[in-house]
Formats: C-alpha cells, sequence, structure tokens
C-alpha cells in the first residue's frame, strides 16, 4: 500500500508548527522537541515530510550558530552520542573491549584506532569517520 502526500494535511501541519528560520537558541530548542516527538512515532508522509523540514531548519541554525570552525574532537563526540543515546558505558564498554580501554578513550588519554572507529560506528548507527 502506497500512502499518498495530502497537500491539505500538511498545509495543517504548517499552521499549526509554523515553521521558519530559526534564529534563536529557543527556536532551535522548540524544533527539536517537535523533531525529537515526531522521531519516536510512524509518520504520515506530511508528518514526514514536516520532520525532514525541521531537520533541515535546525542544521541550518546550528551550522550557523555554533559555528564549528574547530574539528570537534573523536572524544567529544563519542561522549556526546552516548550522552543523546540510550545506550550505557557499560555498553560502550564491550564494544571497546574494556574499562580501562574506555575510561582511557573518554578521558583523552588513547586515540581511536580506526578498527575502534568502525566499531563505534556500527554501535550507534553513524560514520566511522566522525571519531577519526
Amino acid at each position: 500500500m502506497t500512502l499518498i502526500f495530502n497537500p491539505e494535511k500538511y498545509r495543517e501541519l504548517l499552521t499549526a508548527y509554523l515553521p521558519k528560520i530559526i534564529r534563536t537558541e529557543a527556536e532551535n530548542e522548540a524544533a527539536l522537541a517537535i523533531v525529537e516527538d515526531l522521531m519516536h512515532r510512524e509518520r504520515n508522509p506530511e508528518e514526514h515530510e514536516l520532520y525532514e523540514l525541521l531537520i533541515t531548519l535546525i542544521e541550518k541554525f546550528e551550522r550557523e550558530y555554533y559555528q564549528l570552525d574547530e574539528q570537534i574532537s573523536p572524544q567529544s563526540m563519542l561522549l556526546f552520542l552516548l550522552e543523546q543515546s540510550e545506550k550505557t558505558r557499560e555498553d560502550l564498554e564491550v564494544v571497546l573491549g574494556s574499562k580501562h580501554l574506555m575510561d582511557q578513550i573518554l578521558n583523552g588519554e588513547q586515540k581511536i584506532t580506526p578498527e575502534q572507529a568502525q566499531k563505534l560506528g556500527e554501535f550507534f548507527h553513524v560514520e566511522p569517520s566522525l571519531f577519526a
């Protein structure tokens, strides 16, 4: 069964949520809350379109607002993903093979190897290059 995009339903969603260019942290937080809600349910085509629109607006704001001129360290990315996921340090320990190694990586005392980056990418469902 193919779901058909309904412009009227989409118009109603746009009217309800009023998405626009994000210019403040508060607006970004509001958009993130909507995305979070939409992320955790099965979306119809109109909700999916709104979801993608909001993600695009959020990404634009965050690129400009945070101006990531400096490279985010692999350790910072790992800590961020761990915090944002429902995964635990114990889960991460299993992926990396030892608590000691996990602690060294998280403390920035040990670099992440390409093999570990591959495992972490699979674990978090992200590109391994985030850990390079």
